[in-house]
């Protein structure tokens, strides 16, 4: 479906994991191949060079990398995380990128704010990321994020659906596609 007459809905992907071999980056770059007509995704590739969140540090100006990860949410109409589980929980890189991520800038609105959003994450577990995602939801709506309810995607076993860094199983990708057909659909309604 192509959303609002044409338009190309902007999206910025955001991996919640450093690691090189990381499946979720796996499943950001699974997504925007499968991105439907009318969507642009954009992966975020500098969470690794977001400094941990101190008030002391944003009030001398914010540091290159929270200015880049800044600039590319405000850059985009919606957001799409994909997120491991570490110990039952979000990462605490992610954690941290939202945390700056919801504070104003100087003479702007907290890049998180009003900004429509989707989650999705993979685990080599048999849980998949089923406890994560409720903590990066709630995460996101505290800081004024407009985050779409369904589909889940909870992909578990991951280690068996990723082969040299793509993610090839058939069944995931449709899960994927399912989910960016939403997106599409919810970006506007959610900017109301």
């Amino acid at each position: 479906m192509v959303s609002d007459k044409g338009r190309v809905w902007r999206v910025c992907g955001i991996s919640g994991s450093l690691r090189k071999a990381s499946y979720n980056s796996a499943v950001l770059r699974a997504a925007t191949e499968l991105a439907p007509a009318g969507m642009s995704i954009t992966a975020f590739e500098g969470l690794g060079n977001v400094p941990m969140f101190n008030q002391d540090v944003e009030a001398e100006g914010d540091p290159e990398g929270v200015t880049a990860l800044k600039q590319a949410i405000r850059g985009a109409d919606a957001l799409l995380i994909a997120t491991p589980e570490y110990n039952g929980g979000i990462p605490g890189v992610l954690k941290n990128a939202l945390d700056w991520a919801s504070r104003k800038g100087a003479d702007e609105a907290a890049a998180l704010t009003g900004k429509p959003a989707a989650v999705l994450g993979a685990s080599p577990g048999r849980l998949g990321t089923a406890r994560a995602q409720p903590q990066l939801r709630q995460t996101l709506g505290g800081a004024g994020a407009i985050v779409m309810a369904k589909p889940e995607v909870h992909l578990m076993g991951v280690g068996g659906l990723v082969t040299d860094g793509l993610l090839v199983d058939e069944t995931a990708r449709r899960m994927i596609a399912a989910l960016l057909e939403a997106l599409i659909d919810w970006i506007p309604r959610a900017q109301l």
